[in-house]
């Protein structure tokens, strides 16, 4: 933002200078050549009085000789025609040979028509300044007078002045950065803390702590309200997300006591109940065993909510433990537990994130895979990333389920009276992601849902890595 508004402060002032320096080029310029002009019209009219009567008496060498001396003086070409346009005297030898707009101005001359000024001569254009005025005997055009001025001091002069004022441009625009520099500094500085601020206040409800003020006391007047503004949001957005966190820990807690006395006291009441209530006696410990797995999932998701320490974690001792652990469930409802891709990755996770990830997204694949299913955990890795794959033979879901199915409490339309409570794909997302990773769903080909946890890859080369299959 700082080099956008230098941006703007460089293009205005370079709009200023160009809107003074050019105007006065210009003005210098044509002042410039109005003079050169000026001078060379009242000496072309001067010899043209002077070759009166040499042209009548057909007797030029005292006219060559004064033209000759001035030319000599101020290195002007001066030449004397007659009617017809020939040549009668000249300051020198061989005459200069004049081009289309020379030769069309002594047309004009011989026509009794005076020179008129030249337009702007610019530093490259190196024609010379052709003067012609007509040699009058008793008002009758006898010839004309031809003065040939060379323009190179006028262009040098010219080229001199738009230097200036090209050098005054850039000393404007160097004066301008080191003025507005430490201005857009200055004006900048809260709005950069804020930026940062922004990042400290995710990470502080991440940790459930307190988020760094921004506000410093400095900068314009407008951003300091606006600082301090956001430091009373920042600190009211990590109270409300730490007292929510806290509260669903705390009531999970809390209510995990009497919903295990409620289950021993329907427990104890088997047996003593006539077979009209039986049924509802089931119904009631089923109710109660629901709720439990709900607490349990409640208390997962407010600790994977909690920002843990970052550790370098072997992942193939984690994911053949949770195999290991899931394999009876899974052979016991007829599926199987395959593994493969790369061995020896080493991931940065905080401790027990990656079994955590593991185990819901196993349990997710076994409740939706049906017998003679297959479930297959695969490990790849990228440049820095550790990618740890889940697949199940499972229904899937729809594609437009895809960003849903992370959310809390959240199940498909499709799958209702599958047992569960809505929490599993949500703990793993939060787990993931606190870790500084992503956790992605996919369609693979061939059916089923693929559910992929990407966690940051720690020092590939130092880790000595084993590839393996897939």
């Amino acid at each position: 933002m700082a080099a956008r508004l230098l941006v703007i402060v460089l293009f205005l002032v370079g709009l200023l200078a160009a809107g003074l320096g050019v105007p006065l080029a210009l003005t210098n310029a044509y002042a410039n050549q109005l003079e050169l002009f000026t001078d060379r019209l009242t000496d072309t009219i001067f010899y043209a009085s002077l070759a009166e009567r040499p042209i009548t008496d057909a007797d030029t060498t005292g006219l060559t000789a004064d033209l000759t001396r001035y030319d000599a003086v101020y290195g002007v070409a001066v030449l004397v025609v007659d009617r017809e346009g020939e040549l009668v005297a000249a300051s020198r030898r061989p005459a200069p040979v004049l081009d289309d707009a020379g030769r069309e101005r002594v047309e004009l001359a011989l026509a009794n028509r005076r020179s008129e000024a030249y337009p702007l001569l610019l530093p490259w254009d190196d024609r010379p300044m052709v003067l012609a005025e007509p040699v009058l005997v008793d008002t009758e055009v006898r010839g004309a007078v031809v003065t040939v001025s060379p323009t190179t001091a006028l262009r040098a002069e010219e080229l001199r002045v738009w230097s200036l004022v090209a050098a005054a441009g850039l000393l404007a625009l160097v004066m301008a950065v080191l003025v507005a520099l430490p201005i857009v500094r200055w004006i900048l500085r809260p709005v950069r803390r804020l930026d940062e601020g922004t990042g400290r206040v995710a990470a502080a409800v991440l940790a459930g702590a307190g988020a760094e003020p921004v506000a410093d006391g400095t900068g314009p007047p407008e951003l300091r309200r606006l600082s301090v503004s956001f430091d009373r949001m920042a600190e009211t957005v990590t109270q409300a997300y730490s007292a929510q966190r806290a509260f669903v820990a705390d009531a999970s807690h809390q209510l995990r006591n009497p919903l295990t006395a409620l289950r021993l006291r329907l427990s104890n009441l088997e047996g003593h109940l006539d077979a009209a209530g039986a049924e509802d006696h089931v119904a009631a410990l089923e109710e109660t065993d629901r709720l439990s797995t709900l607490l349990d999932g409640l208390l997962a998701l407010a600790r994977a909510e909690r920002t843990a320490p970052v550790a370098d974690v072997e992942v193939d001792p984690v994911v053949a433990d949770r195999l290991d652990a899931w394999r009876p469930l899974a052979e016991h409802t007829g599926l199987q537990l395959l593994r493969n891709g790369r061995r020896g990755l080493r991931a940065a996770a905080p401790t027990g994130a990656i079994e955590t990830v593991l185990d819901a997204l196993l349990d997710n694949a076994v409740k939706f895979s049906p017998r003679g299913g297959t479930i297959t955990v695969r490990t790849a890795a990228t440049a820095s990333h550790v990618e740890i794959a889940v697949r199940d033979t499972g229904p899937g879901l729809a594609p437009d389920e895809l960003e849903r199915a992370t959310g809390r409490f959240w199940r498909s339309p499709a799958q209702s009276n599958v047992e569960g409570s809505g929490l599993g794909l949500a703990i793993a997302a939060r787990t993931v992601e606190v870790a500084g990773g992503e956790l992605r769903l996919e369609l693979p080909a061939g059916g089923g849902l693929q559910v992929i946890a990407r966690l940051l890859r720690v020092a590939p080369e130092a880790a000595g890595e084993e590839p393996g299959g897939g």
